[in-house]
C-alpha cells in the first residue's frame, strides 16, 4: 500500500473515531440535560404539592387537589408501604397499566421506556416521601423526546458523513503535501541512478518542517559527495602528474640501456643511479599517497598519553644522526603531557623537521611550552623562507613554492597537507610565519585534554 493511501486512510479512520466519540458525548449530554431539566420540573411540582398539603393538612378533597397538578399524559399517586396505592389521579390510563406504584423513603427519579402505537416513549417518574407512611409519586410522559432523539441522531449522522468526506479530501491534500518533497527526492534519486551524476532536490517552498530538513540533509549529502568526487578526481589527476615525471625518467634511461647495453660504463652507472633514485622517489610518493588516503577516510585515532619532551628528544637524536645537523631542543618544563595518537604526532614533527632540514643549512630550533589549554611546539629554521603571498597555499595538496627546488629535494607537496590534516583530527591548529630569506617559524597547538 502506498504511503499516500495510508495517510488518507489513517486520517479518515482517526477523524471517524473522533467524530463517533464526540457524537456519543453530545448525545449523552443532550439526554442527560433534557432529563435533568424535566426532573427539576417534576420535583418542583412535588414540592408545590407538599407545601399546599402542609397548609391544609385536614383537606378531604385530595384527588381534586391533585388533579390541578396534572399535565398531559401524566399521573400522580399517594403510596403507602408495601406499594399500596392510597390515592391516584391520571389522564392517561395506559401509563397506570404499564407503570406500577412504588413506595419510597427518599427522593428518587427514574425513567421507563414503554411501547406505544407510534413507537417507544420514555416516561419520567419522581418519588418524594410525604411522611413515614406515605410517599408521593409523579409520572409524566416525555412527549417528543424520542422525536428529538431521532432528529439529533440524524444531525449527528449527517455531520459524521460530512466530516468523513472532508477528512478524505483533507487527507488526500495532506498526503500530496507530505509526499511532494518525498516524490521529488525519489525522482532525483532515480535520475542520479540512471545518469550517475549527483543532483540536488529543488525546494520550491520554505516550509521549515521535517520534510524540508530531510531535503536539506539530502542536498548537503550531495554537496559532500560532489566535493569528495572532485577531491578524488583531483587526487588521481595530481598523483598521475606526480608519477608521470619519474616514470618518464625511468623509461628513458631503461630505453637508453636497452639500445646501448652496458658497454659505456659511465653512461650505464648514470642510468642505473637515475632509475634507482626515481624508483625510490616513486616508493616515497606511494607511501605518502597511502598516508593521505588514510587521513581522508578520517580514520580513528589511537589516543594515548604522550609526553612531548621525551618524544621530541628521541626524534631529534635520530635526525641528528642521519642528517648530521644541529637541532636544538628547548622546553620550559617537563613533562609536557597530552592525549593524542603518538605515531601521528611523531609523523607531524618529522614532516616539519624534514622541511626545515631541506630548506635551510643553519641550525634548527625546537621549543616546547604549554598554557592552560594547549601544548605548543615551535620549530624554527633560518633557511630560504617562504614568500608572503605563498603562505596561504602551502597546506594545499601537491602545492610547492619552488617546484624546481622541490624536485631537487624530493618533495611531493603533500607533507604539510598531511601534517595539517593530522593536527585537525586532534582538534588542534598549525600556523606558519615566514619571511623570504630569513627562515620559517612553525607553531603547532595541540589540546592538552583528551576530549577528541
Amino acid at each position: 500500500m502506498k504511503i499516500r493511501t495510508k495517510i488518507n486512510l489513517l486520517t479518515t479512520v482517526w477523524m471517524l473515531t473522533i467524530l463517533m466519540i464526540i457524537n456519543f458525548v453530545v448525545f449523552f449530554l443532550f439526554m442527560k440535560t433534557t432529563v435533568n431539566m424535566e426532573e427539576k420540573v417534576l420535583f418542583q411540582k412535588a414540592d408545590d404539592i407538599l407545601t399546599e398539603w402542609n397548609k391544609h393538612p385536614s383537606s378531604t378533597n385530595v384527588k381534586v387537589e391533585l388533579k390541578d397538578y396534572l399535565t398531559d399524559h401524566s399521573f400522580i399517586r399517594i403510596i403507602q408501604p408495601k406499594n399500596n396505592v392510597m390515592d391516584e389521579v391520571y389522564n392517561d390510563p395506559k401509563l397506570l397499566k404499564k407503570i406500577k406504584g412504588k413506595y419510597t423513603k427518599s427522593k428518587q427519579a427514574q425513567t421507563h421506556l414503554i411501547s406505544e402505537e407510534n413507537g417507544e416513549e420514555e416516561v419520567l417518574i419522581v418519588r418524594v416521601p410525604i411522611n413515614k407512611n406515605q410517599s408521593l409519586e409523579i409520572g409524566e410522559l416525555l412527549s417528543g423526546l424520542e422525536t428529538r432523539k431521532e432528529i439529533l441522531r440524524g444531525i449527528l449522522g449527517f455531520c459524521t458523513i460530512l466530516g468523513v468526506l472532508f477528512s478524505l479530501l483533507g487527507g488526500k491534500w495532506l498526503a500530496n503535501l507530505i509526499m511532494r518533497p518525498i516524490s521529488n527526492m525519489i525522482k532525483t534519486m532515480e535520475e542520479i541512478e540512471k545518469s550517475g551524476v549527483p543532483k540536488k532536490i529543488i525546494m520550491q517552498n520554505e516550509t521549515k518542517d521535517e520534510l524540508q530538513t530531510m531535503a536539506s540533509t539530502f542536498n548537503r549529502m550531495i554537496d559532500r559527495l560532489q566535493e569528495n568526487m572532485v577531491k578524488q578526481s583531483q587526487f588521481v589527476s595530481d598523483a598521475s602528474h606526480e608519477l608521470k615525471t619519474p616514470l618518464t625518467v625511468i623509461k628513458s634511461y631503461a630505453n637508453l640501456l636497452r639500445r646501448h647495453g652496458l658497454e659505456n660504463k659511465e653512461m650505464a652507472d648514470e642510468a642505473i643511479h637515475a632509475i634507482h633514485s626515481e624508483a625510490n622517489r616513486i616508493q616515497k610518493m606511494t607511501e605518502t599517497f597511502l598516508d593521505l588516503a588514510n587521513l581522508e577516510k578520517e580514520n580513528i585515532l589511537e589516543i594515548n598519553k604522550v609526553e612531548l619532551v621525551s618524544l621530541c628528544d628521541i626524534i631529534l637524536k635520530q635526525l641528528k644522526d642521519v642528517y648530521k645537523r644541529e637541532i636544538i631542543l628547548s622546553f620550559e618544563e617537563k613533562p609536557i603531557t597530552i592525549y593524542a595518537d603518538e605515531l601521528k604526532i611523531k609523523q607531524v614533527i618529522i614532516i616539519l623537521l624534514d622541511n626545515a632540514i631541506k630548506y635551510s643549512h643553519d641550525k634548527i630550533e625546537v621549543f616546547l611550552e604549554r598554557n592552560h589549554e594547549n601544548a605548543i611546539i615551535h620549530i624554527k629554521d633560518y633557511g630560504i623562507g617562504i614568500p608572503e603571498n605563498e603562505i596561504a597555499n602551502i597546506f594545499e595538496r601537491f602545492y610547492r613554492v619552488d617546484k624546481a627546488r622541490s624536485r631537487e629535494t624530493g618533495g611531493s607537496g603533500l607533507g604539510l597537507h598531511i601534517a595539517k590534516s593530522i593536527i585537525k583530527l586532534h582538534k588542534g591548529d598549525i600556523k606558519i610565519k615566514s619571511k623570504e630569506g630569513s627562515g620559517t617559524d612553525v607553531e603547532v597547538l595541540l589540546p592538552i585534554s583528551n576530549g577528541i
